[in-house]
């Protein structure tokens, strides 16, 4: 009898012992219970304190601390956050610790990628190659268990670094050649050989100092090297903007009743050549100095006075201004390049030579 109390006793002691390993598992375990990241003192509060005053390592009421208990040591042993809450955050701190067991000596086990993990890169790096490129993912299928931390981040940055080359070269791309759309070149004056196989479509103002400045640097450039030689024709849609240049309408008239008679390219030339004479000249003065523009370029003076006065393309000027707008044109001046089958490409601004040379060569190769 006297032998087996000092066993009872141990025993006692042993199940006292055990009792308080358990409940140290259960409050370590709760204190890092969002493993997956960084502990702070401040620990975000347990799903049972919906108002959040409690702390992530509080008491536990008894049935929930014999519930602890049982399951504290089991195989399965995970706390929220530790598992697939934590799969995207690849490379991270969460990552390496998200997946711990608890032990009964205390010792942490080995850091390992959990399935959760394994399976969420196997999916993103799918879907990333599904848009990247045919970049192999087999070797993740075959043995996800044999993954490191550093074969995970290996992956993702030649996926990142695939991907990023891909947007690079398609944003090249669009700088090199804006995207092409139709124009409609209406029956509005035009300058060079109908047939050629690119128009320019231009939306202008004759008061404009930027499309004057188009008129004198580039487009004596593009005549000589296109529109001469039969490769390109110049049409000419008015966009006055009569709210900034008060003489810009009565100017698109001029041009247009000049038009009647075959002399546009006259008209259009001294109009932006004296641009500066007539910019200020009040509605007394300028359907005067209209007409004497007319007599300079070889045309009937009282004829095409009479067309401006009577306003006889007034409508076809407001098309054009319609029209331009529904195509994006904002300002003067405004250009389209290329022709029905190929679409067209638009420049703003008055660019220099080389901008038009680099989108018609292109156009003409299509």
């Amino acid at each position: 009898m006297s032998s087996d109390k000092p066993s009872d006793d141990a025993a006692a002691k042993a199940d006292a012992a055990q009792n308080d390993a358990g409940d140290g598992s259960i409050s370590d375990k709760t204190g890092d219970g969002n493993g997956a990241e960084e502990v702070k003192e401040d620990a975000p509060a347990r799903d049972d304190d919906p108002d959040g005053e409690g702390e992530a390592s509080g008491d536990l009421q008894p049935a929930e601390e014999e519930e602890e208990e049982e399951t504290a040591h089991g195989p399965d042993d995970t706390e929220d956050g530790g598992g697939d809450d934590n799969v995207n955050n690849y490379g991270g701190d969460g990552a390496a610790g998200a997946d711990y067991e608890g032990k009964d000596d205390g010792a942490p086990p080995a850091k390992k990628p959990s399935s959760g993990l394994v399976i969420g890169l196997i999916i993103a790096v799918g879907v990333a190659a599904f848009f990247a490129g045919a970049y192999s993912i087999s070797m993740y299928q075959e043995q996800p268990d044999q993954l490191t931390q550093e074969d995970l981040d290996d992956a993702l940055a030649k996926l990142e670094l695939k991907m990023m080359q891909q947007q690079m070269a398609a944003l090249q791309q669009q700088q090199q050649q804006p995207p092409a759309i139709q124009i409609s070149a209406d029956d509005d004056p035009t300058i060079g050989d109908a047939d050629a196989p690119i128009t320019i479509i231009e939306f202008s103002d004759f008061q404009c100092p930027f499309c004057a400045r188009f008129s004198s640097q580039t487009l004596p450039s593009i005549q000589e090297e296109y529109i001469d030689k039969g490769l390109v024709k110049l049409v000419y849609r008015d966009f006055p903007l009569q709210h900034i240049h008060p003489n810009a309408a009565v100017t698109a008239l001029a041009a247009e009743c000049a038009d009647d008679q075959g002399g546009f390219k006259g008209m259009h030339d001294i109009l932006f050549e004296k641009q500066s004479e007539w910019n200020r000249a009040g509605p007394e003065d300028i359907i005067e100095m209209l007409s004497g523009y007319a007599s300079d370029t070889g045309i009937d003076a009282a004829e095409f006075e009479e067309c401006v006065v009577m306003g006889t393309h007034i409508e076809d000027i407001k098309g054009d201004l319609e029209d331009g707008r529904s195509y994006g044109v904002t300002g003067t001046p405004g250009f389209f390049i290329g022709n029905d089958d190929v679409g067209y490409v638009s420049i703003e601004g008055a660019q220099p030579y080389d901008v038009f040379k680099r989108v018609i060569d292109s156009q003409l190769e299509r």
